[in-house]
């Protein structure tokens, strides 16, 4: 079973801008940046805040997630998650509500990947905020926030999805939390 190791922080817009300053500067590369849209779904075999069903659309590919979060209040979460490549959404999407899963939230993100030694530090725009997550070994995570030296980093303990329920808007049975539209 696949253990996922991270810690997320909520930025203000100074220290998401000066993290893009800093990572090139202590030797971290970018892999670039990608939109996502994320839809999790509901079902009964599904008991919310604990576990995540959820199909991440990323340009013409998607990944369908499961993830089981391990009850804990350090800011370091460990979770399972499974993950696989998705060649058709679309058909992904009605197969998971044939089977009695349905969309409850959807939310969207603007993601940029950089990678320091074996860490993965991801700044994330969502429409509710900037956050940071660092996805190593715990020693790396520290490892790295030292060499970040971001004044006033703070741990965020919500999920994504805790974090679209609260800040969302409901559209029927589906929250959201989309960008708004450009004209």
């Amino acid at each position: 079973m696949p253990i996922e190791i991270e810690k997320k922080y909520r930025l203000t817009k100074k220290q998401r801008d000066e993290l893009v300053r800093r990572l090139p500067a202590i030797g971290a590369t970018s892999h670039g940046e990608e939109f996502e849209e994320n839809t999790l779904y509901g079902g009964e075999a599904l008991e919310w805040g604990r576990c995540v069903l959820r199909l991440r659309r990323v340009g013409d590919s998607a990944i369908l997630t499961y993830k089981e979060r391990f009850p804990s209040t350090a800011p370091i979460k460990r979770q399972r998650e499974d993950e696989t490549l998705v060649e058709d959404a679309d058909a992904m999407d009605a197969i998971l509500e044939a089977l009695g899963f349905a969309p409850a939230l959807v939310y969207e993100k603007r993601r940029t990947t950089w990678r320091l030694g074996d860490a993965e530090i991801v700044i994330d725009e969502l429409p509710f905020g900037l956050f940071m997550e660092i996805e190593a070994s715990e020693p790396e995570i520290k490892k790295v926030e030292r060499k970040l030296a971001v004044k006033g980093l703070r741990a965020e303990q919500a999920s994504y999805p805790q974090l679209t329920r609260r800040h969302g808007k409901p559209y029927g049975s589906v929250i959201e939390a989309r960008f708004a539209e450009k004209s």
